[in-house]
């Protein structure tokens, strides 16, 4: 399937997987917004993988979306993972404590149990 583009996340389709290129800031109003594109095309999906190569800022909003993506996949059945996330994402996940629920992938990439 063709990418979906939007101005915070560009989401790709392929079969029963869902993978959402992120972009930018990854905070309040932006953060909420990624969530309600994802949520809906997630319903199909197996497998959701959240590539955040293009983050270059995250709050507490956006933890909080990223958990909520997590907790409805799960709730669902579908496996979770967060691939390329940049040295400063990794400590935010690390400071907050939540990198101690994942399981590591490799350096950059982070499975979600």
């Amino acid at each position: 399937m063709d990418p979906v583009n939007h101005d915070l996340c560009e989401i790709v389709t392929d079969g029963d997987a869902l993978l959402v290129r992120c972009k930018g800031r990854l905070t309040g109003d932006e953060a909420v917004r990624v969530r309600e594109l994802v949520k809906p095309l997630a319903a199909g999906a197996k497998r959701i993988t959240l590539d955040l190569t293009g983050v270059n800022y995250m709050d507490s909003i956006g933890l909080g979306t990223i958990a909520s993506l997590y907790v409805s996949s799960r709730a669902a059945g579908r496996q979770f993972d967060m691939i390329n996330l940049s040295p400063r994402i990794r400590e935010l996940f690390s400071v907050t404590r939540i990198l101690t629920l994942f399981e590591s992938c490799g350096e950059h990439n982070i499975r979600m149990p």
